[in-house]
């Protein structure tokens, strides 16, 4: 029945036919539950606000067009959940205890801020991803996985996917990998809280970390009550004499590539680090967060592969697939795998098991090396136009770091300083960049540099915008 087309006569009337008119047209199956949702919106959106009183049940149905019933129905339910108020012979009217909100979705997410070139570090070529592969390793799980496959997982993940990783990192890392000690993480950040939580219940309070480094740790480790002790980094890594003297039992390190100043840990370094580690009864957290890019020679293996009992790795797919996926492995020394899973079964009772299944099904498949394949020609060809670009723009300019990874440190001529001047051009020009300066611990930032040094991140950027972009950090400079 269509609703008339009377128009009740007091103001809350007539608020609610215009509102609750397009609700009595929904089909007669769901118009019930319809009429519902479109008077709880109206309370809760303020449209009908408190202390409004409501046409009775008979005259607003005739309104509608609709039965009584379901007008009465809808009183009463929301009369229940607290929208409405009624009274033997006092009518119906809006509850005072809804407070209007208008529902918005905000997003968090980190954004390119829209500038003309961007060369922030850490991110990878999105577009790279590899979709059809992707699909159809989807479509093959959900055609083959079995139902109690999708129930509650292993806290460690799937036996397949980790059978899978194991394989994966000891043939292209070096490392020693036990599937039974390999936990599914939702990227490296729960790898390193889990680590946290596992350091706090050992009584251990603070953990060592790479200066300069990434300055995540702070927030990670001081969500599991672990405080984070800076330790200075030289050519060949963390230095050995403060990370003795430090009193730690436990390390962050980045040997295979360092984060932010692109070296490579020496052999003797990797040594001494080990050396500390069985001294003093501690641990080396190893984050090889791309380790699988090196691109003048093969990459160096896993720090792991050299004493699996003093050495925790762990590293994801953000740089290799893409960060929002959320997936990431972390192999723990035997003593530690216990208490790491059931701190990750409390923590979110285990990764998604469909995104598991997929993942595992596209590391068998050699999707996952085609991948890294297709990604290390495309981030080789950007490096090698970011030195070019660099080279024709700031003559005179040094890129330091092995040749590896999404980003590269370049060292600017001195006439381009001081950093803080040079920052502010680049940034007037639109040209988004990060100081090597931006990544030192608050605790030992340096007052200010005359000296330009900046990290360089390049993945994401395609070769002619990586050119484009130099030049204007380079007129920008000169301006």
């Amino acid at each position: 029945m269509r609703p008339t087309q009377s128009v009740p006569g007091d103001g809350g009337a007539s608020a609610a036919w215009e509102l609750l008119l397009p609700a009595a047209s929904a089909p007669a199956r769901t118009r019930g539950r319809s009429l519902q949702a479109a008077l709880r919106e109206a309370v809760r959106s303020g449209r009908l606000t408190p202390g409004t009183r409501l046409p009775s049940s008979r005259d607003l149905a005739a309104d509608l067009g609709v039965s009584r019933g379901l007008v009465t129905e809808a009183y009463e339910q929301l009369t229940a959940e607290g929208y409405l108020r009624s009274g033997r012979g006092a009518g119906t009217w809006v509850g005072a205890a809804v407070r209007a909100a208008r529902p918005r979705a905000h997003d968090l997410a980190p954004r390119s801020p829209g500038s003309r070139a961007d060369f922030v570090p850490g991110t990878p070529d999105l577009a790279l991803f590899p979709r059809a592969a992707w699909a159809a390793a989807h479509r093959g799980v959900l055609a083959e996985l079995p139902h109690q496959e999708l129930g509650y997982p292993d806290p460690r993940g799937l036996p397949r996917l980790r059978g899978a990783l194991a394989e994966l990192l000891a043939r292209r890392r070096g490392v020693v990998a036990d599937p039974e000690r390999i936990v599914v993480v939702s990227g490296v950040a729960q790898a390193t809280t889990l680590l946290g939580f596992a350091l706090h219940a050992r009584g251990v309070r603070a953990v060592g970390v790479e200066n300069p480094g990434s300055p995540q740790h702070d927030a990670l480790y001081g969500a599991a009550g672990v405080g984070v002790v800076p330790l200075p980094v030289d050519e060949e890594g963390v230095a050995p004499g403060p990370l003795r003297a430090s009193g730690l039992r436990a390390v962050v390190t980045t040997p295979a590539h360092q984060f932010p100043t692109g070296i490579a840990y020496s052999a003797r370094r990797r040594a001494e680090l080990l050396d500390w580690a069985r001294a003093v009864d501690g641990i080396v957290l190893e984050d090889d967060y791309d380790g699988d890019f090196r691109y003048d020679r093969a990459p160096v293996g896993a720090l792991q592969g050299l004493d699996p009992d003093r050495v925790a790795y762990t590293g994801s797919v953000s740089k290799s697939l893409a960060p929002g996926l959320r997936l990431g492995w972390l192999l723990v020394p035997e003593s530690w795998a216990q208490e790491i899973v059931e701190r990750k079964r409390t923590m979110d009772l285990g990764h998604p098991a469909l995104d598991q299944a997929v993942f595992a099904r596209f590391l068998e498949r050699g999707d996952y090396d085609r991948q890294l394949r297709r990604c290390q020609r495309a981030y080789r060809e950007r490096r090698d136009a970011l030195v070019a670009a660099l080279d024709a723009h700031f003559p005179g300019s040094r890129v330091s770091g092995i040749a590896a990874g999404l980003h590269v440190i370049a060292t600017l001529p001195e006439r381009c300083g001081p950093e803080e001047h040079f920052l502010a051009r680049v940034a007037e020009a639109g040209v988004a960049v990060r100081p090597l300066s931006a990544y030192a611990h608050p605790r030992t930032e340096p007052e200010g540099a005359e000296e330009v040094r900046l990290v360089l991140g390049y993945a994401h950027v395609p070769p002619a915008r990586i050119a484009e972009g130099v030049r204007l950090m380079a007129e920008a400079a000169a301006g």
